[in-house]
């Protein structure tokens, strides 16, 4: 009789971390909604911090498994996202035209990419820009960067300094949902 070894269920002690939470692989991708409303609750909220690094949010999504559709995580993804989320979610986003560290999600390099190989005038308008728009706003400049590149993003800063801090909270919050969708999409897949 031989002896196999078996590798602890995923979100169980002495289980590996999820790339999607650790970033040292990259982010999961297209992994199916069956799986995802499968996962141990642990793995699951891993997954989701991979996606947006909000405790209380992440909790809130995998709580609301199993989910029938995409649609429907991409609601509850939305509405369960809070204020307090918010701000702690921002410290898992690294600065418009900074390159991310590997502190920062495995999603935030690829949808930073359009800032890659800028000109250095629109790289140091940037860098003023975030600035600006952290002494006047008290956090980083989020945006939902894929796809844009860094003259883009440096309007789109210029233009929400003239917002007033409560109008500006409200963009954040929507930018950070569409940030979201677009990684819950990758993650689930089509």
């Amino acid at each position: 009789m031989t002896s196999t070894s078996a590798t602890p269920p995923p979100g169980s002690p002495g289980a590996p971390r999820s790339s999607a939470a650790s970033g040292a692989e990259g982010p999961r991708e297209g992994i199916g909604l069956a799986a995802f409303n499968a996962m141990p609750d642990a793995q699951a909220r891993d997954v989701l911090l991979g996606c947006c690094q909000a405790a209380h949010w992440a909790g809130q999504v995998a709580a609301g498994r199993p989910y029938p559709s995409l649609a429907a995580l991409l609601g509850q993804a939305g509405s369960a996202l809070t204020d307090e989320d918010v701000s702690e979610a921002l410290a898992g986003h690294p600065r418009i035209g900074q390159a991310p560290s590997r502190s920062h999600s495995a999603w935030s390099r690829g949808e930073q990419a359009g800032v890659a190989g800028s000109d250095d005038d629109v790289l140091a308008g940037l860098a003023a820009g975030n600035r600006a728009y952290e002494e006047r706003f008290g956090h980083i400049y989020l945006v939902c960067a894929a796809g844009r590149g860094a003259g883009e993003l440096l309007a789109i800063l210029r233009d929400r300094l003239r917002n007033d801090p409560g109008t500006e909270r409200q963009v954040v919050r929507g930018e950070l949902r569409k940030i979201n969708e677009l990684r819950l999409t990758r993650l689930i897949g089509a």
